[in-house]
C-alpha cells in the first residue's frame, strides 16, 4: 500500500514540474500526450507495486515470430 502512496506522490510532483510549461507555451497535443504516457505509466507502476503480475510483452512477441523461426530453422536443417 506505500508503494501506491509513493507513485502518486511522483505523478504529482511531475505534473507540477511538467504541466505549467507546457500550459504557457500552448502545446495542448503534448499536454494530451503527456498525460495518457503519464497515466499509463502510474497504473503499470501501481500494478507492478501491487504485484498483480503484469504480461510481459515479449512473449507476445515471441508467439507472432515463432511461425518465422521454426520456418527458418526448417530451412536450415
Amino acid at each position: 500500500m506505500g508503494s501506491i502512496v509513493w507513485i502518486t506522490a511522483a505523478v504529482v510532483v511531475i505534473m507540477i514540474i511538467e504541466v505549467p510549461p507546457l500550459l504557457n507555451n500552448g502545446m495542448k497535443k503534448e499536454l494530451w500526450v503527456f498525460g495518457i504516457l503519464l497515466l499509463l505509466a502510474a497504473g503499470l507502476s501501481i500494478a507492478e507495486g501491487l504485484q498483480l503480475g503484469i504480461p510481459n510483452p515479449l512473449d507476445g512477441i515471441a508467439v507472432i515470430f515463432k511461425p518465422f523461426r521454426d520456418l527458418l530453422f526448417g530451412l536450415l536443417k
